[in-house]
């Protein structure tokens, strides 16, 4: 599974968050601590908010650890708001067209998690797609699918919903084709102001997000693991909520719906790293 994290706050340079700290999402890529693959290495990108309301995109096939360029980017280049990500792929095949983060216009997302069957669930989900936001599937993960279709059900103007009707639609697809649901998603994304995170899973089995307020001064941090040894800094996304923070940092949720037979939430631990 894949391992991520995302910054918002005053402008500081990537490096804090994806090489500096003795945890940092460039370590993770190679020993994960709160994943089934403890190695990320099907490549990686980084989308960041500056000047423009698009965001820069940088994304390659190579581990994260491998590519020079990175290392250099993410020292050079400061920005108040970045999403990274490195890949364990577990749909798609590497190439950097199903590496994250995904952009749209001013919109970034990124992923992690699985979707069960989804071979049988692609096309018909596919097929809910407008044909402009068709057009724009230039991979062949399920990751991506889930951005394009919370596109389709309105992410520009309410992100909460159209993350509630993503999930209604893959549980309706799982029925239609008659499989087990089996959807397993943590995502962050941002539309170039705010930063959006949740936490859903249908066997209550919940790919882990932690926040910290407090391990970069005046800063917000989500990532899939903690970036330092003090428990203390960090706390669990709760499960089956939609988080939202504003460029002042303020946090509002929303509890998104669960399904039936969903298990009850599965509270994360946090790691102490050595």
């Amino acid at each position: 599974m894949c391992r991520l994290a995302a910054y918002l706050g005053p402008e500081r340079a990537l490096a804090d968050v994806i090489v500096a700290p003795k945890h940092s999402l460039l370590v993770q890529a190679q020993d994960a601590q709160e994943a089934k693959l403890a190695v990320n290495g099907d490549g990686f990108g980084i989308a960041w908010y500056g000047t423009r309301p698009d965001p820069g995109l940088y994304k390659d096939v190579l581990p994260a650890w491998s590519d020079r360029n990175l290392l250099n980017l993410c020292t050079h280049i400061s920005a108040p708001l970045f999403l990274a990500h490195v890949r364990a792929s577990t749909e798609g095949e590497t190439s950097r067209t199903n590496c994250h983060p995904f952009t749209y216009e001013n919109w970034s997302f990124m992923h992690n998690g699985q979707t069960g069957s989804f071979a049988k669930l692609r096309r018909p989900l596919e097929a809910v797609l407008s044909d402009d936001l068709y057009a724009l599937r230039t991979g062949s993960t399920d990751s991506e699918l889930i951005f394009l279709l919370m596109l389709q059900f309105g992410l520009q103007d309410s992100p909460d919903q159209a993350c509630r009707a993503v999930i209604a639609q893959f549980h309706k697809a799982a029925e239609e084709q008659n499989v087990v649901p089996f959807f397993r998603m943590t995502c962050v994304l941002s539309d170039g102001q705010n930063l959006y995170g949740f936490r859903y899973a249908s066997d209550g089995r919940y790919p882990t997000l932690y926040m910290s307020r407090s391990f970069l001064s005046g800063g917000l941090v989500l990532a899939s693991e903690p970036l330092d040894a003090n428990s203390a800094n960090w706390q669990p996304v709760a499960p089956n909520q939609f988080v939202c923070f504003g460029a002042d940092q303020a946090q509002s949720s929303t509890t998104l719906p669960l399904a039936p037979n969903d298990h009850a939430p599965v509270e994360s631990t946090l790691i102490k790293l050595v």
